[in-house]
């Protein structure tokens, strides 16, 4: 299972409306980043055929295979601070991650 909190959702949601994009959302791992491994997150209108879909507060989430045995039990949160605003990833799989968060190896 992969989830967003609620102020990730409404994030998205609000993201979609102001740049009229599909509101499915691509979350996937791609290689780079100062640890080996980065996420992706990417608006798409719809998945392929081996794909696994979440629902979650509203907002469909679209997982490749590969991706998905990375981000099993992951929870993405969105976070506005003065210092810092964006989505972090609480991702129980990830065994370090780098010093801005962007990045993790398993």
């Amino acid at each position: 299972m992969i989830g967003l909190s609620e102020q990730a959702s409404d994030k998205i949601k609000q993201m979609a409306t102001d740049n009229e994009c599909p509101s499915d959302l691509r979350i996937m791992i791609v290689g780079g980043g100062c640890s080996g491994l980065t996420y992706d997150l990417s608006f798409e209108e719809e998945g392929s055929d081996d794909d696994m879909t979440y629902e979650s507060f509203g907002v469909k989430l679209l997982v490749d295979p590969m991706s998905l045995s990375y981000l099993e039990d992951t929870i993405i949160d969105y976070i506005e601070t003065f210092s810092f605003s964006g989505f972090h990833f609480d991702n129980p799989n990830a065994k370090k991650s780098c010093g801005c968060g962007s990045s993790f190896t398993v």
